[in-house]
């Protein structure tokens, strides 16, 4: 697996300079920024007079740059508001690019990074229920698409204030009901913070993935505060520790009790505790109260560019993580994975010897020691625990 930080360097030497004309048609304004497969620029449609996006694969691995075709074919094929369209695709100088809708406005990466704190809570569920309209229209095609890796910085705010979803890098596609391998298409990554703990582990992906990554994109959103990573939440259950992930409305109380339920709801571990459809997401977000179509909210502007993809290390973790190469099969891994597994077992066993080795000490010291019991661990507690344990199986994404 490869990091887009650790792609960097070389990416950069990639990397259009302004006035470069491609494919005698298209010509380069300005680099935008790069997301987890590729660097984005605003750019001339010569032919045509007017402002398009190019987005420029910044790999030469093959697989990936297969995947990089898929993702042009497949927004290609896609028709909603809240989804650029994508209007053509080549291939020049050994590199590979396509064409997109031009979308104006910042990212929510970058307003967070300006203006830090919560955002408006009426704005938050406005944006909310256009991004699970996209959803719904995505998860219910013959071929269904899942995003996997809904995220701040992969949503775009216009000037009118209506909510736009990019980056379908990460995105698989198979055919709705289906649980069959063959009929899947994807390239294994994650944003962590974001990402559910099935996503991390490379255990398949669902609609309720994409669920889980927008509750936890609301959020941070609603608290101005950062998720906390799916691993380190199963890790806590794991040793019986209290949850490191506190309900919104105790991080900020204008959230309220209600909208911090079904975030909580739509950020559980095990899946089939999450809402079953994104209809069922916006029902619920729904029932609070109305929705405002086009929310109200004051932006900076900010005209320099923006690089999504910096580098953030513990405190942060909003690097994408994209493997070198295309599966269609299940995989476990060690590495971080293996290495995360063998801290959360370590905690389990030491957590047993606590409870039941009996101690040289005092009888108060002893008594207070060995009462605690262990509690009862649930399923979904117990795939935590399997972190990276499992190798060479084929995998279903």
């Amino acid at each position: 697996m490869s990091t887009h930080d650790e792609k960097t360097p070389d990416a950069r030497a990639y990397l259009l300079a302004p006035e470069t004309i491609l494919q005698s048609r298209y010509r380069v304004v300005r680099h935008l920024g790069n997301g987890g497969m590729g660097a984005v620029y605003e750019a001339i449609d010569l032919r045509l007079g007017h402002t398009v996006a190019l987005k420029q694969a910044l790999t030469s691995d093959e697989e990936l740059w297969k995947q990089f075709e898929r993702e042009a074919r497949l927004m290609a094929g896609l028709n909603h508001p809240v989804l650029p369209r994508v209007s053509d695709y080549f291939t020049e100088g050994h590199r590979a690019f396509f064409v997109m809708q031009f979308v104006e406005g910042q990212d929510l990466a970058e307003i967070i990074l300006q203006q830090p704190g919560p955002f408006p809570r009426h704005a938050v569920v406005a944006w909310a229920d256009q991004l699970l309209d996209a959803l719904i229209y995505l998860h219910s095609r013959e071929r269904q698409v899942i995003h996997r890796d809904i995220k701040p910085h992969n949503l775009k705010v216009t000037p009118t204030g209506k909510i736009i979803l990019l980056d379908f890098g990460l995105a698989k596609t198979q055919i709705a009901n289906s649980a069959g391998a063959e009929s899947c298409i994807s390239v294994f990554g994650y944003t962590p913070r974001y990402a559910p703990l099935e996503q991390i582990q490379d255990r398949g992906t669902t609609p309720q993935s994409d669920i889980y990554a927008l509750g936890a994109t609301l959020y941070h959103l609603l608290t101005g505060v950062k998720p906390t990573d799916a691993l380190a939440r199963a890790a806590a259950l794991v040793s019986a520790k209290p949850s490191p992930l506190k309900p919104a409305n105790e991080v900020n109380v204008a959230v309220g009790p209600e909208l911090a339920a079904i975030l909580d709801r739509a950020m559980a571990q095990n899946p089939d505790e999450r809402f079953g459809t994104a209809s069922e997401f916006r029902e619920a977000l729904r029932h609070l109260g109305r929705v405002d179509g086009v929310p109200e909210v004051e932006l900076i502007v900010h005209q320099t560019p923006f690089e999504a993809t910096v580098v953030e290390i513990l405190e942060t973790g909003d690097t994408t993580l994209v493997a070198s190469s295309v599966r269609t099969g299940a995989t476990g891994r060690l590495g971080s994975h293996g290495i995360a597994a063998v801290f959360v077992i370590m905690l389990l066993a030491f957590g047993v010897f606590c409870a039941y080795y009996p101690w040289k000490l005092p009888m108060p010291a002893r008594a207070e020691i060995s009462a605690p019991q262990l509690p009862l661990l649930s399923e979904s507690v117990m795939q935590g625990a399997r972190i990276g344990t499992r190798v060479a199986r084929k995998r279903r994404p």
